[in-house]
Protein backbone atom coordinates (compact mmCIF):
# COMPACT_ATOMS: atom_id res chain seq x y z
CA UNK A 1 0.00 0.00 0.00
CA UNK A 2 1.58 3.27 -0.79
CA UNK A 3 0.98 6.72 0.54
CA UNK A 4 -0.22 9.84 -1.02
CA UNK A 5 3.00 12.04 -1.63
CA UNK A 6 2.88 15.63 -0.29
CA UNK A 7 2.11 16.65 -3.90
CA UNK A 8 -0.95 14.59 -3.94
CA UNK A 9 -2.44 16.29 -0.43
CA UNK A 10 -1.94 19.35 -2.09
CA UNK A 11 -3.60 18.09 -5.37
CA UNK A 12 -6.58 17.55 -3.05
CA UNK A 13 -7.16 20.28 -0.92
CA UNK A 14 -9.36 23.11 -1.71
CA UNK A 15 -8.53 25.78 -4.47
CA UNK A 16 -10.05 28.46 -2.43
CA UNK A 17 -10.23 29.21 1.51
CA UNK A 18 -12.46 32.02 2.98
CA UNK A 19 -9.97 33.91 5.41
CA UNK A 20 -10.83 36.51 8.03
CA UNK A 21 -7.70 39.23 8.00
CA UNK A 22 -7.05 41.46 10.87
CA UNK A 23 -4.02 44.13 11.42
CA UNK A 24 -2.94 45.11 14.83
CA UNK A 25 -1.67 48.52 15.08
CA UNK A 26 -2.26 51.44 17.41
CA UNK A 27 -1.34 53.88 14.30
CA UNK A 28 -2.78 52.45 10.84
CA UNK A 29 -6.47 53.22 9.76
CA UNK A 30 -7.99 51.56 6.89
CA UNK A 31 -5.60 53.70 4.43
CA UNK A 32 -2.59 53.49 5.74
CA UNK A 33 -2.75 49.86 6.20
CA UNK A 34 -0.45 48.53 3.86
CA UNK A 35 0.08 45.11 4.98
CA UNK A 36 -3.62 44.08 5.51
CA UNK A 37 -3.83 45.39 2.02
CA UNK A 38 -1.04 43.36 0.81
CA UNK A 39 -2.87 40.39 2.38
CA UNK A 40 -6.06 40.78 1.31
CA UNK A 41 -4.96 41.31 -2.79
CA UNK A 42 -2.38 38.42 -2.46
CA UNK A 43 -5.34 36.07 -1.28
CA UNK A 44 -7.46 37.39 -3.93
CA UNK A 45 -4.96 37.16 -6.69
CA UNK A 46 -4.58 33.13 -5.38
CA UNK A 47 -7.72 32.28 -5.78
CA UNK A 48 -8.91 32.89 -2.10
CA UNK A 49 -11.62 34.95 -0.81
CA UNK A 50 -11.57 37.38 2.26
CA UNK A 51 -14.89 36.77 4.26
CA UNK A 52 -13.95 39.50 6.66
CA UNK A 53 -11.45 42.18 7.49
CA UNK A 54 -10.81 43.92 10.61
CA UNK A 55 -8.12 46.73 12.17
CA UNK A 56 -7.98 46.51 15.81
CA UNK A 57 -5.58 48.49 18.61
CA UNK A 58 -3.02 46.08 19.46
CA UNK A 59 -5.31 45.16 23.00
CA UNK A 60 -5.73 41.53 23.70
CA UNK A 61 -9.43 42.05 24.05
CA UNK A 62 -9.79 43.68 20.71
CA UNK A 63 -7.56 41.12 18.98
CA UNK A 64 -9.23 38.04 21.19
CA UNK A 65 -12.81 39.15 20.16
CA UNK A 66 -12.84 39.18 16.22
CA UNK A 67 -10.52 35.93 16.48
CA UNK A 68 -13.97 35.00 18.21
CA UNK A 69 -15.92 36.60 15.55
CA UNK A 70 -14.22 34.84 12.72
CA UNK A 71 -14.42 31.44 14.62
CA UNK A 72 -18.29 31.95 15.07
CA UNK A 73 -18.64 32.49 11.26
CA UNK A 74 -19.11 29.38 9.96
CA UNK A 75 -17.70 30.37 6.25
CA UNK A 76 -14.07 31.36 7.45
CA UNK A 77 -11.41 28.62 7.35
CA UNK A 78 -8.34 30.53 8.33
CA UNK A 79 -7.58 33.56 10.40
CA UNK A 80 -4.28 35.63 9.18
CA UNK A 81 -3.66 38.40 11.99
CA UNK A 82 -0.85 41.17 11.08
CA UNK A 83 1.09 43.29 13.70
CA UNK A 84 2.15 43.21 17.13
CA UNK A 85 4.20 40.19 17.24
CA UNK A 86 7.55 42.61 18.47
CA UNK A 87 8.76 42.62 21.70
CA UNK A 88 8.03 46.08 22.65
CA UNK A 89 5.98 47.13 25.46
CA UNK A 90 2.89 47.79 23.54
CA UNK A 91 3.46 44.15 20.92
CA UNK A 92 0.49 42.18 22.65
CA UNK A 93 -0.40 40.18 19.58
CA UNK A 94 1.08 36.91 20.14
CA UNK A 95 0.53 36.42 23.92
CA UNK A 96 -3.52 37.16 22.72
CA UNK A 97 -3.40 34.53 19.72
CA UNK A 98 -1.12 32.30 21.85
CA UNK A 99 -3.37 32.13 24.97
CA UNK A 100 -6.34 30.36 22.31
CA UNK A 101 -4.23 28.11 20.04
CA UNK A 102 -5.63 24.30 20.78
CA UNK A 103 -2.57 23.14 18.54
CA UNK A 104 0.58 24.94 17.81
CA UNK A 105 1.85 24.94 14.27
CA UNK A 106 5.54 25.56 15.23
CA UNK A 107 7.28 24.88 11.93
CA UNK A 108 5.79 28.23 10.68
CA UNK A 109 7.43 30.52 13.28
CA UNK A 110 10.65 28.76 13.23
CA UNK A 111 10.52 28.97 9.38
CA UNK A 112 9.84 32.01 9.02
CA UNK A 113 12.44 33.30 11.49
CA UNK A 114 15.07 31.13 9.47
CA UNK A 115 13.59 32.83 6.39
CA UNK A 116 13.81 36.35 7.88
CA UNK A 117 17.42 35.98 9.23
CA UNK A 118 18.69 34.98 5.61
CA UNK A 119 17.00 38.39 4.37
CA UNK A 120 17.92 40.80 7.73
CA UNK A 121 20.08 38.63 9.80
CA UNK A 122 19.89 38.33 13.46
CA UNK A 123 17.11 40.95 14.00
CA UNK A 124 15.22 37.58 13.16
CA UNK A 125 14.96 36.78 16.37
CA UNK A 126 12.81 39.58 17.60
CA UNK A 127 9.71 37.95 15.41
CA UNK A 128 7.07 36.26 17.39
CA UNK A 129 5.32 34.92 14.41
CA UNK A 130 3.36 32.13 14.92
CA UNK A 131 0.44 29.79 13.85
CA UNK A 132 -1.82 27.39 14.71
CA UNK A 133 -5.46 25.46 15.12
CA UNK A 134 -8.53 27.06 16.93
CA UNK A 135 -11.99 25.84 16.86
CA UNK A 136 -11.28 24.20 13.43
CA UNK A 137 -9.87 27.06 11.78
CA UNK A 138 -6.13 27.52 11.13
CA UNK A 139 -4.67 30.91 12.51
CA UNK A 140 -0.90 32.45 10.90
CA UNK A 141 0.19 35.83 12.90
CA UNK A 142 2.93 37.63 11.37
CA UNK A 143 4.41 40.57 11.89
CA UNK A 144 3.01 44.06 10.64
CA UNK A 145 5.89 45.00 8.14
CA UNK A 146 4.91 44.65 4.18
CA UNK A 147 8.45 42.82 3.66
CA UNK A 148 6.85 40.39 6.62
CA UNK A 149 3.93 39.89 5.73
CA UNK A 150 5.07 38.92 1.71
CA UNK A 151 8.07 36.86 3.17
CA UNK A 152 5.14 35.02 5.26
CA UNK A 153 2.01 34.93 2.35
CA UNK A 154 4.54 33.81 -0.48
CA UNK A 155 6.30 31.25 1.18
CA UNK A 156 4.90 29.68 3.45
CA UNK A 157 0.78 30.73 4.15
CA UNK A 158 -0.14 30.73 0.16
CA UNK A 159 1.41 27.30 -0.60
CA UNK A 160 0.25 25.88 2.64
CA UNK A 161 -3.08 26.96 3.10
CA UNK A 162 -5.51 24.48 1.55
CA UNK A 163 -3.49 21.86 2.58
CA UNK A 164 -3.85 22.91 6.03
CA UNK A 165 -7.57 24.18 5.79
CA UNK A 166 -7.29 20.04 3.94
CA UNK A 167 -5.90 18.56 6.50
CA UNK A 168 -8.62 20.08 9.21
CA UNK A 169 -11.55 17.86 7.96
CA UNK A 170 -9.71 14.87 8.09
Amino acid sequence: MTTPSHKEHKHRAPKSVSCMVITCSDTRTPETDTSGQLIQKLLKENGHTVAAYHLVKDEPAQIKDRIAEGTANDTVQAIIINGGTGISRRDSTFEAVDALLEKRLDGFGEVFRYLTYQEIGSPAIMSRATAGIIKGRVLFSTPGSENAVRLAMEKLILPELGHLVKELTK
